[in-house]
């Protein structure tokens, strides 16, 4: 609560104020103009009103680009190709099938660090391929709980472009070839997948 002496020392320099403008006050504008305030409230709550439901609507989604091709890697030619997206590999490659008949192409992982690389700036993280009759030789310890990452191992063989042999995904070996490929660069940032042309 305010002393008196204040309350009376506020309201004599509004008396004063108002005087000194010319009007009645406040008071006395609204008391002249009950429809014109009562227009001015509306409005400032629909205005109000306005901004909540506009501020509450949830944003657009972010379009999502949905891949339907992939690279791949010809084992004759060495060299990348680009096919359709979940084919099992080894599929066709442009160059034919191996010396011993099976199909030249795998599937390659393609990354880079930078946001959107040019040729230079993507490298091969790995080669994948899967095993005769789509299933990979499983390690003798398996894991008892299944996640994401086990799920997608399942089957998979993978290896550096510069190795020979093809190890499983799930193992020890196919586990630090994932580990290589995406290790973080000198200034800490991990390696994206680039996404063909």
């Amino acid at each position: 609560m305010l002393p008196d002496w204040l309350k009376y020392d506020l309201h004599r320099r509004w008396e004063r104020f108002a005087e000194r403008s010319g009007s009645a006050g406040l008071r006395g504008l609204v008391n002249e103009h009950p429809l014109a305030v009562a227009i001015l409230t509306a409005g400032s709550i629909l205005l109000l009103v306005v901004i909540a439901v506009v501020q509450l609507l949830p944003d657009k989604p972010t379009p999502v680009r949905v891949l339907d091709r992939e690279w791949y890697y010809d084992l004759n030619t060495g060299r990348l190709f680009v096919a359709g997206t979940g084919l099992t590999p080894p599929i066709e490659a442009p160059s034919g099938p191996l010396a011993t008949g099976a199909p030249a192409g795998v599937r390659a992982c393609v990354l880079a660090y930078a946001d959107d690389p040019n040729e230079s700036e993507r490298f091969i993280g790995f080669l994948e391929t899967t095993a005769a009759g789509g299933s990979a030789v499983r390690p003798s310890a398996q894991p008892a709980y299944r996640n994401a990452a086990t799920e997608w191992a399942r089957g998979k063989l993978l290896r550096r472009v510069a190795d020979k042999t093809w190890v499983p995904a799930d193992s020890k070996q196919g586990q630090s070839i994932l580990n290589e490929a995406f290790a973080p660069n000198a200034q800490g940032e991990r390696p994206c997948y680039c996404q063909p042309e």
